[in-house]
């Protein structure tokens, strides 16, 4: 089974009271967040400054030890604030992020400058634990629940 993500920080930011302002104030900011078994999928806003702008996720399963990153998407329609743009991202991890810390912030760059949402300096983190599969019990009998059995 794919590993189990637990996140370290509300993983729904954008649920929370002051997310509108937030964006406006910091340009950039994590939606939400939830893992899969392809990897961490998530949702980041923008205030929309230029039409041409780059959003991307940089990400550590080593502590920063090495990196990589991964382009998020434009998702229309835009949301109906008519001044931010929502971007959407996978981090593919698979199996590699069990038994380890996932940390990542997010970037975002629009005409000629850049901003970043990396928690209050604290990064996004998600702790990766093996899911342990269910039990084996006894084999059951594909006929063991019927009512009638025919002969």
């Amino acid at each position: 089974p794919p590993p189990l993500l637990e996140p370290l920080f509300p993983p729904q930011p954008g649920a929370s009271p002051g997310f509108a302002e937030r964006v406006r104030q910091h340009k950039v900011r994590l939606e939400w967040v939830r893992a899969e078994p392809a990897g961490l999928r998530g949702a980041v806003r923008v205030l929309n400054l230029a039409y041409e702008k780059v959003v991307s996720v940089r990400y550590t399963l080593n502590g920063w030890a090495s990196c990589a990153e991964a382009a998020a998407t434009y998702q229309p329609p835009g949301p109906p604030d008519g001044i931010t743009d929502r971007f959407a991202f996978l981090l593919p991890l698979g199996a590699a992020a069990a038994e380890t810390m996932l940390e990542f912030a997010v970037r975002y760059r629009v005409a000629g400058a850049e901003y970043w949402d990396n928690n209050e300096g604290k990064n996004y983190r998600l702790r990766g634990r093996q899911r342990v599969p269910p039990a084996a019990g006894p084999p059951q009998d594909p006929d063991s629940s019927a009512w009638i059995h025919f002969i």
